[in-house]
């Protein structure tokens, strides 16, 4: 198994130190009103890394131009969140190297990931192996991309069996994603018993809109909290609410 990278080793000392790391997502078809300033201040309120990335991208230059903006305005590790070969850019730390585990189309399993991984060879990106699981109750862009068939909430033992299938298939991490745009985030319920199942970190995403949800995910276990919806509508001023609520000294 490849060595832990630099970046990797950035978001685990982070978690170390502050039980429950944040990480912002920004998905370069949707431009915030000031991408220079918003890095900045999320780098000021705490945010550990940033994920660049979305399910419609289709602009490789577009995902060029958001990383440069990113690494000239904050010192912020930046990892790439792809949804597809289109998602790689040779300016990124580090990809999330993931297998949507309950997608039912091979190629969001290891198809493009084997078409992919010479690219991420060739441009030294660090790669960190990542276990993507979709969970939730409704429809949202990905899910409908992927052809993934959702966890439902009511059955968080499925959530634990793929979270221990990706750690037995060598994977360092796991997502717990609602998807975009989510009505409601990953339940705490199913958050405890996958982080109860495994021994690697768990990432949980989507639909995180309110610092009472991001505390309730991180008393549970959560090690990292992805947040992009509301950063693109509220700003960071709820963001850096969310990020306190987390728990950190």
């Amino acid at each position: 198994m490849a060595k832990t990278g630099p970046t990797e080793k950035t978001l685990l000392r982070s978690i170390q130190r502050n039980g429950c790391i944040h990480l912002a997502l920004i998905d370069p078809e949707k431009p915030l009103e000031s991408l220079p300033e918003t890095v900045g201040e999320l780098q000021k309120f705490g945010t550990t890394a940033i994920m660049v990335g979305g399910s419609t991208v289709t602009s490789s230059s577009e995902i060029d131009a958001t990383v440069k903006t990113i690494k000239a305005n904050s010192s912020l590790p930046v990892i790439l969140f792809p949804n597809g070969l289109q998602g790689i850019s040779r300016f990124a730390d580090a990809i999330f190297f993931m297998s949507m585990l309950n997608s039912s189309k091979p190629q969001y399993i290891t198809g493009t990931q084997a078409m992919g991984a010479p690219i991420v060879k060739r441009f030294s990106l660090e790669a960190i192996p990542l276990g993507y699981i979709l969970v939730g109750e409704t429809n949202t862009a990905v899910s409908k991309i992927s052809g993934a068939e959702k966890v439902p909430y009511s059955r968080p033992d499925l959530a634990q069996a793929y979270a221990l299938a990706a750690q037995y298939l060598g994977m360092r991490w796991v997502y717990l994603e609602a998807g975009s745009g989510a009505e409601t985030p990953v339940t705490a319920e199913m958050v405890r018993k996958v982080v109860s199942s495994v021994e690697i970190p768990v990432i949980v995403g989507g639909g995180i809109r309110e610092p009472k949800q991001a505390e309730e995910l991180a008393k549970s276990g959560a090690k990292a909290l992805v947040t992009g919806t509301v950063l693109e509508i509220e700003g960071t001023s709820q963001v850096s609410r969310i990020i306190a609520a987390l728990g950190r000294e």
